[in-house]
């Protein structure tokens, strides 16, 4: 039987546009010719989505992701990819809810920090991912790495130009500016490296901004995805 992808998008669909065309283009660069990418897409309306996280109802959100994995499963797809590093919160219920492997976001994030040696390292993302512990604990225990977030002013600024703006397609000069002190302000107090924890960030900033190295989630995972499609069973 052949691999299949499972993509769980449209968290947002700015980022989960980027997810397909990245692993489609490396499963062109690797065969050749007018070779693609076997995917399912299931597209949810962020606005829900947003709705339930606005509301802390957590476990209407797991019940929905929950749903979408098992459809996806039985339409065929052999492992799955969640396209948002915050709905990673329920990463461990949607695996046990299937058969088929989840594509962890945090686990090529936290392969290609280690195999710079770096072991400090500050984190951007939603309040959610950076306040709560889910993604911090599994960089710390299974990839060894100190985690550093923003202090509280800059976690909300952070928070809010993801919601108000880059979901929403919005790039502002003056968001990027915040950032770029926001990312400082983190090496200043020690880290190494920046972790773009949220598939939206990569849209505003880049290398240029940091005068660290800056880890891409969107581009790792979906790099990890590609090489899972392509590796043999």
């Amino acid at each position: 039987m052949q691999k299949v992808l499972g993509l769980i998008g449209g968290m947002s669909w700015e980022s989960s546009a980027h997810y397909y065309r990245m692993i489609n283009e490396q499963v062109r660069d690797a065969l050749g010719g007018m070779h693609s990418a076997r995917m399912l897409l299931w597209s949810f309306d962020f606005a829900d989505i947003e709705a339930m996280q606005r509301a802390g109802d957590w476990a209407a959100a797991t019940a929905a992701m929950v749903d979408v994995a098992r459809r996806l499963q039985g339409a065929g797809a052999t492992a799955l990819v969640i396209c948002t590093n915050t709905m990673h919160l329920m990463a461990d219920e949607v695996q046990a809810a299937v058969e088929v492997p989840l594509l962890h976001i945090a686990d090529p994030v936290g392969e290609a920090i280690g195999a710079l040696g770096l072991a400090r390292v500050g984190l951007l993302g939603t309040a959610f991912t950076m306040e709560q512990d889910f993604y911090r604990v599994r960089l710390a225990q299974r990839h060894g790495l100190e985690v550093l977030v923003p202090d509280a002013d800059d976690r909300a600024q952070v928070h809010r130009i993801i919601y108000e703006e880059l979901v929403q397609g919005r790039v502002l000069d003056s968001s990027r500016a915040v950032y770029r002190a926001v990312m400082q302000r983190l090496v200043d107090c020690g880290a190494q490296a920046i972790i773009l924890g949220c598939t939206e960030i990569m849209l505003l900033v880049g290398d240029e901004d940091a005068t660290v190295p800056l880890f891409d989630t969107a581009a790792l995972h979906a790099q990890a995805a590609a090489r899972h499609l392509l590796a043999p069973r």
